[in-house]
């Protein structure tokens, strides 16, 4: 079968699309065939040696969509032919991917695999940001960068269901209709972090009761001077590059700050998929609109690569085998 392999670590000349052996379903794992692969930075990260924990993946990618094809021994939920989605299962930038039982979800019939594919890594981490880490209550103000990419967009309408008001961070003026299509109420067009000081002014001096930032070390200054007193700072998305070391005791006004972990929102199977069908539920209900997807074909991955990094891209970019 064919899959996207590395060479390596690098830029995208390390990604080579070639002829791979099938993947077995083992103990506790199910064969899928490959319907639409998620893009996802963690795979660029990876791509470039810079995701620790030991992730050295041979075949790139951890997200996708499609149909099981072979399930292994142990295995008493999923069945040959059923629709399935996953989320951080290794070797998906392919035809065919082996994945853990207790990482799938069921794709219901009227939820495309482009759509599935598209909610699992953004969607779950939207979730968990609006609902867990800090739970938006009606008349907070959150401060959303990247707002017009997929995740930005999903985060923006999850505050908004809740009743939150959303200032959304675009790096040019090209993003603002996506990011007020996605509910935002302001838009800043930013690209060098130089946006506090229009955020106290949309709030009236106060500051905002929370920021979501994975912009990187660029953004992490303003965002703390974005915050209002005893306000919460979400951060995350480390490959874009970590924080300088600071003073705990140099924090300004009381803020919280702290690193959003995906897994804290589903650590059990049985979550997954209670927060997955809830996704699935808005969107069946319009309450949560995707734009649709960039895709591109499994041999153009090293394209897709290319584009998310310049950052001219909105919205979520898949892979189609």
């Amino acid at each position: 079968m064919k899959a996207v392999t590395l060479n390596g670590a690098g830029g995208a000349e390390v990604m080579r699309y070639a002829d791979v052996p099938e993947p077995v379903a083992g103990p506790g794992h199910v064969m899928v065939e490959v319907a639409a692969a998620g893009v996802n930075f963690m795979d660029i990260g990876a791509r470039r040696g810079l995701v620790g924990g030991g992730y050295k993946p041979t075949i790139l990618g951890v997200e996708g969509a499609g149909r099981v094809l072979d399930v292994g021994p142990g295995v008493v939920d999923f069945r040959v032919g059923d629709r399935v989605a996953w989320v951080f299962a290794p070797s998906s930038y392919a035809e065919r991917v082996a994945v853990p039982a207790d990482s799938l979800v069921r794709v219901p019939d009227d939820i495309a695999d482009v759509t599935a594919a598209s909610l699992m890594m953004q969607g779950l981490t939207a979730s968990h940001f609006a609902t867990d880490f800090y739970p938006v209550k009606p008349g907070d103000v959150a401060l959303v960068h990247a707002a017009a990419g997929g995740l930005g967009q999903i985060l923006s309408q999850i505050i908004k269901l809740r009743g939150g008001t959303v200032i959304g961070r675009v790096s040019s003026a090209a993003k603002i209709d996506t990011a007020k299509a996605a509910g935002a109420d302001h838009v800043i067009v930013d690209g060098e972090g130089r946006f506090a000081d229009q955020v106290r002014q949309l709030t009236g001096g106060v500051g905002v009761d929370v920021v979501y930032d994975g912009s990187g070390p660029v953004t992490f200054q303003g965002s703390l001077d974005a915050l209002r007193r005893s306000g919460t700072f979400c951060w995350y998305g480390p490959v874009l590059g970590e924080p300088s070391a600071f003073n705990l005791m140099s924090l300004p006004r009381s803020v919280k700050i702290g690193y959003a972990v995906f897994f804290d929102h589903i650590p059990t199977p049985e979550l997954l998929r209670e927060r997955a069908a809830r996704l699935f539920g808005w969107v069946r209900d319009g309450k949560l609109q995707l734009t649709p997807a960039t895709t591109f074909g499994l041999a153009d991955a090293a394209v897709a690569h290319a584009k998310m990094e310049s950052r001219a891209t909105t919205g979520k970019l898949l892979l189609i085998p």
